[in-house]
């Protein structure tokens, strides 16, 4: 499911990019996009050590408050990561965003339907799936997103599902 996330957000990242992957895992996006040269920073609390590349960087940490990297990015991704930001911070991730963002940057974002939180539970229940951040899943309406992104300036660039309509895409420009 990852790499159908990442394919997603390729189609929106050009070449040379300096890209913002918050929740990056282990660089996965720096990794699969290798190809299209792009540079930049990665952030996850997952990570338990910084881990330096040639083209990027992963910092352990929670984003925004342990990130200290005072760039201007071309895009940012956020590939599965809002369903486990509390709703209360959501409406302030715009803002948050527009402080690294390029004018005319674009943030990427995929978040799961709400059926997945179904699927998800079935699939722990039964044993199938094991150490995800399930517990952490914020059950909000998806419109939210897009109500916290244009309230702050920004405009719907993409809006779509995908994945049998399992994930939603939504694609937004720094005005």
């Amino acid at each position: 499911m990852q790499r159908i996330r990442i394919k997603q957000a390729e189609k929106f990242i050009e070449e040379g990019q300096f890209v913002l992957d918050v929740g990056c895992h282990q660089g996965e996006v720096f990794d699969q996009l290798n190809f299209k040269k792009i540079r930049g920073f990665g952030i996850d609390p997952v990570l338990d050590e910084t881990i330096s590349k040639p083209n990027y960087t992963l910092l352990p940490g929670k984003f925004p408050e342990d990130f200290n990297v005072r760039k201007e990015f071309d895009a940012v991704t956020l590939l599965a990561v809002l369903e486990h930001v509390p709703e209360n911070e959501l409406i302030e991730y715009p803002q948050t965003l527009s402080r690294f963002l390029k004018e005319g940057g674009l943030v990427i974002v995929t978040v799961p339907s709400k059926i997945v939180d179904i699927v998800l539970f079935i699939l722990k229940s039964l044993r199938l799936i094991d150490g995800m951040d399930l517990g952490n899943h914020q059950d909000f309406p998806r419109k939210k997103i897009i109500e916290s992104f244009t309230r702050q300036g920004y405009s719907l660039v993409v809006r779509k599902k995908f994945e049998l309509g399992l994930n939603n895409l939504f694609v937004f420009r720094k005005n």
